[in-house]
């Protein structure tokens, strides 16, 4: 019941060195059967729903790179085992240039034995999660693409609450509640129901509480959905003409990362909303990542000609992200008004204002300036006062004050302004 696999001390030099090969305990994958019966986390209240009979069928895209063979079959075997028949209409394997042996022949035969259709494609060249999923995508039959990574599993009842949410508006896109994995025991451990998918200042995708307003839109009620501004990118159900209508995935994204955020945009800008249901997913450390952050020097990278994504932004009559950011996403750390944003250097201690991690109404701080946003990356409001930005006093010299306004240094500062233009 996805209980935890320990090793014996005899063995722990060889399951580090297993570890090394995926970044997970092998060992311990390769221990537990493909087949393995999890715990049904769900609440009483989603065990006791009635879903149904007439849903669309879904094609299942797995992308996988040098996956283990346990972690890769034990997926597929999830699916299977906890998908009604008439509701999977296939697995798709894409194989994103894997030079493992045992993931060509031995995989091809081993997939042929299984009762459901299930497909593997080879890219020809490594060529990244998202164009890899495109492959995936386009030779698929189902109605409906469900993508998965390739070490997750599916637990009981998965399915039906994905393809009922797209029934009633094929425009909806549907994630899971993703479950853990642990990556040192295989320990199946339940997630959270009370959180939901937002990013921060550099564009990383991240985990908050699920806010106030819509855990009262929802009256209470846990086994309805929640409305979430971005989704995490790894496990989600789409219609697919509507994944087509919407542009499908940006095929210049290299690797993966931010695919996620980019759709999501999309999704919320044509006013949808993605969804959340229950499944587990493998968090495993040291995958490699084409992921881009939103550091001051990103405004001088060549991205690439972009020309086709910004047609498609105006074909699709998307709204402003000031929409997005007021709408969607008013509990975002983004500010929404300001006049400028950038670096606030004191004239004369050549120090920078620095929010030293802090959280609302707390003191910021006063520290060296390091150039690279985050924390010393502040906006500038007009306050209606008589008092000015000072520097800080002989008692506390980490902490800038208020003072009576003058022309002295002390008051002066310089703003570095990163405001991108639109």
């Amino acid at each position: 019941m996805g209980r935890a696999v320990l090793i014996p001390k005899e063995e722990q030099e060889k399951m580090k060195e297993l570890f090394k090969i995926n970044q997970f305990n092998l060992l311990a994958s390769d221990r537990i059967a493909l087949n393995r019966s999890l715990p049904d986390v769900r609440l009483d209240g989603c065990k006791s729903k009635v879903y149904p009979e007439e849903l669309p069928n879904t094609s299942v895209v797995i992308v996988f790179h040098n996956e283990a063979w346990s972690t890769l079959l034990r997926t597929v075997h999830s699916v299977l085992e906890r998908s009604p028949p008439r509701l999977l209409a296939e697995i798709v394997l894409v194989d994103d240039a894997s030079e493992r042996e045992f993931l060509k022949g031995s995989l091809e035969r081993y997939v042929r034995k299984l009762g459901v259709p299930v497909r593997i494609l080879r890219m020809e060249q490594r060529s990244g999660l998202i164009r890899a999923r495109l492959r995936g995508a386009a030779a698929a039959k189902g109605q409906v693409l469900t993508f998965l990574d390739a070490h997750c599993e599916c637990t009981l009842g998965w399915l039906e609450p994905l393809l009922a949410r797209i029934k009633e508006d094929r425009k909806t896109v549907v994630c899971p509640i993703i479950d853990v994995i642990s990556d040192d025991t295989f320990e199946y451990m339940a997630g959270s129901d009370m959180t939901y998918g937002g990013f921060n200042w550099k564009l990383n995708f991240r985990w908050y509480p699920v806010p106030q307003r819509e855990m009262e839109r929802r009256k209470g009620d846990r086994t309805l959905p929640v409305r979430t501004p971005t989704m995490a990118g790894g496990l989600f159900s789409i219609d697919r003409n509507y994944f087509e209508e919407i542009g499908t995935y940006d095929a210049g994204m290299d690797i993966w990362g931010g695919e996620n955020l980019e759709m999501s945009f999309r999704v919320h800008f044509p006013c949808r909303e993605p969804l959340w249901s229950f499944l587990g997913n493998g968090f495993f450390q040291g995958k490699p990542a084409g992921n881009w952050k939103a550091f001051p020097g990103v405004v001088k990278v060549d991205y690439g000609d972009v020309s086709v994504r910004k047609a498609l932004r105006e074909s699709l009559r998307c709204k402003p992200f000031s929409w997005y950011l007021e709408n969607v996403y008013p509990d975002s750390q983004i500010p929404r008004r300001y006049y400028s944003l950038g670096e606030i250097r004191n004239v004369e201690t050549n120090q920078c204002l620095d929010n030293m991690g802090r959280k609302e109404n707390e003191k910021v701080g006063f520290f060296n300036c390091h150039g690279m946003g985050g924390n010393q990356k502040l906006t500038l409001r007009h306050l209606n006062s008589n008092q000015c930005l000072a520097e800080p006093s002989e008692d506390d010299r980490l902490v800038p004050t208020m003072r009576e306004c003058s022309s002295g240094r002390a008051q002066q500062w310089l703003l570095r302004n990163m405001t991108l233009a639109a």
